[in-house]
């Protein structure tokens, strides 16, 4: 993000080819992502004949990337995805455009509050939240039933008991599955630091070196070192050990509903079942929503709103969207959607928004992030001890808080 500041004097000079024609960048979620906005695009230039809705998917570890790029070319799209935590720097940067003009109350009544709240900066609507989701531990069955573990863990002293049981079966298979490589590493210590009462901010200061957060870091880090984690954490992101999981060599992960969707696809013989993130001194979730975002650049914006308002949030597409992507519902016409309603998994994820935390409104929070995982990746590999870690990077981020 730090290319906006400079990019933002360029914006004035972004042209659209065509009077009529909306330009969408989103997010790889899925293979079903392309087919999911292309059908968009399709039922609202067939209700809008003249208008035309251009979809490009770009690949999340790209996207901040690519639309920085854009920006600074005078070349930014519409509307794009973002993911939530970059929208305060686009709204420092006066990049995104204020949507409260636009929107009703009948509209914004459709949404459930919980999710529409993140893209609500200073009283003000700067995007809808497109994806949304809570983490939840999923636990293999067989595996925890095999090692003689009869419960689900409810604390993370049981998760360590469990693991240890499964680790003594032998073989290739592993209690605890922990992430150590590219995007949501730092989310995957979140998890702990959360329920260890520990927190990223506190006080418009770095929370990241409390001693809940090095309780919360140690733990991990003893995990590792006991072998009760696949080895070598910091060599797998989350979607290897999701695969590890869908092969049925680790117990118990920890990660978002999609899941559940790519079991059904990957592995449907698998034995499963979903519980809440284990307990330390409280409970805590990490709730998570992407963002559709219009750009202030746009000379389309009321296109823009047209599409978003009676295609992408209709309720057509977002059950569908919300289905195939494996994301909790953000409206509530979705949320009582069969689909949704009836499926009894959904409520270890929706039973946990009442005490979910999102990643803070800050500026600079990317490389916040980026400080934070490299203290993780240091501690996991025995490079640097959990409190001399944390501090390294809370001093960074308060560095970050104060420009």
């Amino acid at each position: 993000m730090g290319l906006l500041v400079g990019a933002v004097a360029l914006m004035g000079s972004a042209t659209i080819a065509e009077a009529a024609t909306l330009r969408v960048v989103v997010g790889y979620y899925s293979a079903a992502t392309q087919e999911l906005f292309e059908g968009m695009a399709k039922d609202y230039m067939a209700a809008h004949p003249g208008d035309e809705v251009k979809v490009e998917v770009v690949q999340w570890d790209n996207l901040q990337q690519r639309l920085t790029t854009d920006i600074a070319g005078g070349t930014a799209p519409d509307i794009a995805m973002i993911g939530t935590r970059w929208l305060l720097d686009y709204v420092k940067n006066d990049i995104a455009e204020p949507l409260d003009s636009y929107i009703t109350p009948e509209f914004k009544g459709r949404f459930i509050d919980a999710f529409m709240s993140p893209s609500t900066l200073d009283g003000k609507i700067y995007g809808l939240p497109v994806a949304a989701s809570a983490r939840a531990m999923y636990y293999n069955k067989d595996l925890l039933a095999k090692a003689g573990v009869s419960e689900p863990p409810a604390t993370w002293d049981a998760v360590v008991d469990a693991a240890r049981k499964v680790k003594a079966l032998g073989g290739d298979t592993y209690g605890f599955a922990m992430q150590g490589k590219e995007i949501e590493t730092d989310a995957y210590w979140y998890y702990s630091l959360w329920t260890h009462g520990g927190d990223i901010i506190v006080d418009g200061k770095s929370g990241v070196a409390s001693p809940q957060a090095v309780a919360a870091l140690t733990l991990y880090k003893s995990m590792i070192d006991e072998g009760l984690t696949e080895p070598d954490p910091t060599g797998l992101n989350r979607q290897d050990i999701e695969r590890l999981f869908k092969q049925g060599r680790i117990a118990m992960i920890l990660t978002g509903p999609w899941l559940r969707g790519q079991i059904k696809t990957d592995a449907p013989d698998l034995n499963y079942a979903i519980a809440p993130i284990p307990a330390g001194s409280t409970k805590a979730t990490y709730g998570v929503t992407d963002t559709l975002m219009v750009f202030k650049s746009s000379s389309q914006k009321d296109l823009a709103w047209k599409f978003l308002s009676e295609t992408a949030f209709s309720d057509k597409w977002r059950i569908e969207f919300s289905t195939k992507e494996g994301f909790l519902p953000v409206m509530k016409a979705e949320a009582q959607a069969p689909v949704f309603a009836d499926d009894p998994q959904l409520k270890a994820f929706t039973e946990m928004l009442s005490y979910a935390h999102f990643a803070p409104q800050v500026a600079n929070w990317e490389q916040m992030v980026d400080a934070v995982i490299s203290a993780l990746q240091k501690t996991y590999i025995g490079q640097a001890k959990p409190e001399d870690a944390l501090k390294e990077a809370a001093a960074t981020i308060d560095s970050l808080i104060q420009q």
